[in-house]
């Protein structure tokens, strides 16, 4: 691996081909068991199994997650002092934090207790466990990628890896519980933890850092804010995140209440979602050689508000539909994973950061991403309960209330977004 050239934008070494790629993205595949699939299974498993309400669902999922979020900058922080203090145990500490991850998952999905105030208390610690480490784990994995350096197409190579990696996890997170149960989707995540750290040893590092650890003492947590371009981008990740969270959190009961969908064909739509967006990486890869990261960025916002408002007009069985639009809105869903991570690299590069505070930006970013879930349950599913919608309701004012939150609401939200991306990231693109 080369260092950082005189332009400073460092180039990959050519052996990054598939076999880094795959050695690296592996350990997105666990990690992505408590991304989206979590907030997608356990509210829905809460409140089926153990009578859980919605609006105690939101407000605990918003609190914990909000605790949790406020960690990530100080472990961005750790994470840029042990690159450069003690990067030989980068991976040793990757392991501490995988073991408390599959801990924090398994506690949570079997709580030893039924009654709702000691249930609460148990999901509250479980979910702080699993959220820091998970935090922990993938602060440490991004960091290792955005460290790599490359240009546009290199950055958003190793960013695909992950998250293409990640997608599969996803995949296979959503339909294992409904198709073979929780315990075992826990020993399936437990194996992909093991699988994933053991690779990530295998995978190429790093060059050494050229920043002195007293020069890394000296940055502040709040630099990234420090720099304009770190501003807009965060600005439109979070707006388009949560357009993008609030359908992954109340897809289950738009899909049991407004399609009326049997459980047989629930894996077959969550499954279709997360592996079209997988699938579609490569072509958007593509499409970013010939346009940019953040024009095909755009396209793919733009392409997720036109398959939801065709959402909007589904009914009662419309499964079949449904699928499609689960698959074409899992398209656009490759854009939010694979691009926004590369413009935050490039960002990082651009801003003279490289190097000394990966750790930080992507702390933030963490942070970002956390808020974004947290304010879809909290917001959303209290004002679905506000409004009167309770899961299995069939009457037309509640499951109007919930197809405007699960369709129409991201539509907005997505637009506002994509005029975000315009005005303040494309427009001042060279």
């Amino acid at each position: 691996m080369s260092a950082q050239p005189a332009d400073g934008v460092a180039k990959l070494a050519p052996s990054f081909g598939w076999q880094q790629g795959w050695r690296y993205g592996l350990m997105g595949f666990p990690l992505a068991f408590v991304a989206l699939p979590l907030y997608v299974l356990l509210p829905n498993h809460y409140a089926r199994a153990y009578g859980v309400p919605l609006a105690t669902l939101g407000a605990l999922l918003l609190v914990a997650r909000l605790f949790d979020a406020v960690i990530d900058p100080l472990l961005g922080r750790w994470s840029d002092r042990l690159y450069l203090q003690a990067p030989g145990r980068v991976l040793a500490w990757a392991a501490l934090a995988a073991g408390l991850l599959g801990l924090g998952f398994a506690l949570l999905f079997f709580p030893p207790v039924s009654s709702l105030a000691p249930l609460l208390a148990w999901a509250a610690a479980s979910l702080l466990l699993t959220y820091a480490a998970y935090s922990a784990l993938s602060i440490l994995h991004q960091s290792w990628g955005a460290r790599l350096g490359g240009n546009e197409a290199e950055r958003a190579r190793i960013v695909a890896w992950r998250e293409g990696l990640g997608l599969l996890g996803v995949v296979l997170a959503s339909v294992a519980p409904l198709l073979l149960g929780l315990a075992a989707t826990t020993a399936l995540f437990f194996g992909a933890l093991a699988m994933g750290w053991w690779a990530w040893g295998l995978a190429v590092t790093p060059p050494p850092a050229v920043t002195s650890l007293e020069q890394a003492d000296s940055v502040s947590l709040w630099l990234p804010f420090t720099r304009p371009a770190f501003r807009a981008l965060l600005a439109v990740f979070v707006v388009n995140g949560i357009a993008s969270a609030v359908p992954a959190t109340l897809i289950l009961f738009f899909v049991q209440d407004r399609l009326q969908a049997s459980a047989a064909v629930q894996p077959l739509f969550l499954g279709s979602y997360f592996l079209s967006a997988a699938l579609s990486i490569p072509l958007w890869l593509r499409l970013v050689a010939r346009i940019g990261l953040a024009r095909t960025w755009a396209l793919g916002m733009l392409l997720a508000v036109v398959v939801f408002v065709c959402a909007a007009q589904l009914g009662a069985g419309d499964s079949g539909a449904f699928v499609l639009v689960c698959a074409l809105s899992g398209v656009a869903l490759g854009t939010d994973l694979a691009l926004p991570a590369a413009l935050l690299a490039g960002t990082i590069a651009a801003s003279g950061d490289r190097g000394r505070a990966e750790g930080v930006y992507f702390g933030w970013w963490n942070f970002a991403t956390k808020l974004n879930l947290a304010l879809a349950a909290g917001i959303a599913l209290p004002a679905l309960a506000w409004l009167g919608y309770t899961p299995g309701a069939q009457d037309a004012a509640a499951l109007q209330t919930l197809t405007i939150a699960y369709c129409l609401l991201p539509c907005t939200l997505k637009l506002l977004a994509a005029t975000l991306l315009y005005t303040l990231i494309i427009r001042k693109t060279p």
